[in-house]
């Protein structure tokens, strides 16, 4: 008898792992085990390590699953042994060498960098007052109002830290979901990951940055689609 998937989820910058909370459940009552990552943001080093742990923890094959920042750090932990396939949810795919910060520069500034502030400390937030608007649109206005009030910085460098290793994603299955209307990364940037990793499957939704909210059934079936293939 086959053991059946793990399905991990990476959040994002300006996020946590209760962005995924439209989605466990569909995963979940598909018998699979899902684990939804707490990074710390800290470094990119970091994360990965934090979710290359999480993998090594589990018994038996995953599938990665990031949004956003998460997919640097899928690219990364994806080399884990165990993992079998990637799936990005509107996320940087990046090559090795390449950082998040230079991949948005790519082509003209997407409308939310303007949004972007930096703390004391050096942590970047999203404008609390701007974020339903440039990261959560489509998002109920309460769901978007949690995600804006109780979003996680991200410490600057690690958008500048480029990807140290060969990606995950010139050796593994990946699938991509592109955002349309998308104001923190460009569709146009996302179009070009999804070809660039040669993906199984892409999918077009018609949504903002944080398409696991206003999209949840559409994500969710790609992330299904993509474990059952792996499962069989």
């Amino acid at each position: 008898m086959k053991t059946k998937l793990n399905i991990v989820l990476v959040h994002g910058a300006f996020g946590d792992g209760s962005h995924w909370r439209n989605v466990i459940p569909a995963l979940a009552a598909e018998g699979y085990t899902v684990r939804a990552m707490q990074l710390p943001l800290t470094t990119l080093e970091e994360d990965i390590q934090r979710t290359s742990d999480m993998v090594a923890s589990l018994d038996g094959p995953v599938l990665l699953v990031g949004h956003s920042y998460g997919g640097m750090v899928i690219t990364g932990a994806g080399n884990h042994p165990n993992v079998k396939g990637l799936v990005y949810v509107a996320a940087f795919a990046p090559d090795q060498g390449e950082a998040a910060g230079g991949l948005l520069q790519l082509r003209p500034a997407p409308e939310g960098a303007t949004d972007i502030a930096q703390g004391p400390s050096g942590y970047l937030y999203v404008d609390y007052a701007k974020y339903p608007e440039v990261f959560s649109q489509g998002v109920s206005d309460d769901d978007a109002l949690v995600m804006a009030v109780s979003q996680k910085p991200i410490n600057g460098a690690a958008f500048g830290a480029p990807l140290a290793n060969v990606p995950a994603w010139k050796v593994k299955p990946s699938w991509y979901q592109v955002s349309d209307n998308d104001k923190m990364i460009q569709p146009e940037t996302q179009t070009w990951f999804a070809e660039r990793i040669n993906a199984r499957k892409t999918i077009h939704l018609n949504a903002g940055h944080a398409s696991m909210g206003s999209h949840s059934q559409e994500v969710s079936a790609l992330i299904l689609e993509a474990a059952k293939s792996i499962q069989d």
